[in-house]
């Protein structure tokens, strides 16, 4: 079965998307990222060399852009500017590099979204030619008003960044995905593999995350459970799941044609 992710107009293979940071070195990093089977991999510009910073090492040395779709993101940023800003220093950096994660910061504590400014940046961002997929709040309103801006995916959180607490609002996601005519992905929240497999069956086009995994006490091992769970959640949600019911008013075997004994 071909059930490509599509994310302005390239396919992939693995619905996991990974971030690079929190990882104790750079060799962590690319063990636990082949473990993920992830090919679409984020940078926080702001805190990861990519080459800004001569006589460092560079992620570039050991995740290969030939091997792995890089996905600048504006982590950081509390503005509009700033993100701009951010993704424009990444395109020079990166060769003219197209795909970017739009996310602006409202707030230092909880890192909630600014949606505010997270628009006004997805304006400018689209308008200069980049492909952008954009962390935002679970309001459904929003997401569609991104959509509308030019935006080739949304990424709504399901909690607070590196809370680990799950899907919160399952009502909203479900709202988001079926007015959507652009890749939906989880971003934000993720703890563990069965967060990773709701969000799957609830629909979505895939998952990002990364505390998840490297904040785990064994990453590599995590990384692998993560790729088994968008696996196992998205088979889930194309083969259609029974409905739920308080208990089985129907016997699931005919009560009509069987056999009796009394001749």
């Amino acid at each position: 079965m071909n059930d490509a992710l599509v994310i302005a107009g390239k396919s992939y293979q693995s619905r996991l998307l990974v971030g690079t940071g929190k990882y104790k070195d750079f060799t962590e990093t690319r063990a636990a990222i082949d473990a993920s089977g992830a090919q679409i991999v984020t940078v926080a510009i702001r805190r990861t060399n990519i080459g800004q910073v001569a006589n460092e090492p560079s992620l570039l040395d050991y995740l290969p852009p030939e091997e792995f779709t890089y996905l600048p993101n504006t982590a950081g940023c509390y503005s509009a500017d700033d993100a701009v800003r951010t993704l424009r220093l990444a395109r020079e950096l990166l060769d003219g590099h197209k795909l970017v994660k739009l996310e602006v910061l409202g707030d230092p504590k909880t890192l909630y979204p600014n949606v505010i400014e997270t628009l006004a940046a997805a304006k400018t961002l689209v308008k200069e030619g980049f492909d952008v997929m954009v962390y935002t709040s679970d309001d459904p309103i929003i997401a569609k008003q991104l959509e509308d801006i030019g935006c080739c995916a949304v990424m709504p959180l399901a909690s607070l960044i590196g809370s680990g607490m799950g899907i919160l609002n399952p009502w909203n996601l479900q709202i988001i995905i079926e007015n959507a005519n652009i890749p939906v992905l989880v971003d934000a929240g993720v703890g563990c593999a069965a967060d990773a497999a709701i969000a799957m069956e609830l629909g979505c086009e895939g998952v990002l995350m990364n505390t998840a995994i490297a904040a785990a006490q064994n990453p590599v091992l995590m990384a692998g459970a993560m790729k088994k769970a968008i696996e196992a959640g998205r088979e889930s949600y194309l083969a259609g799941r029974m409905p739920k019911k308080l208990y089985s008013a129907s016997p699931s075997s005919p009560t009509t044609g069987l056999i009796s004994g009394n001749g």
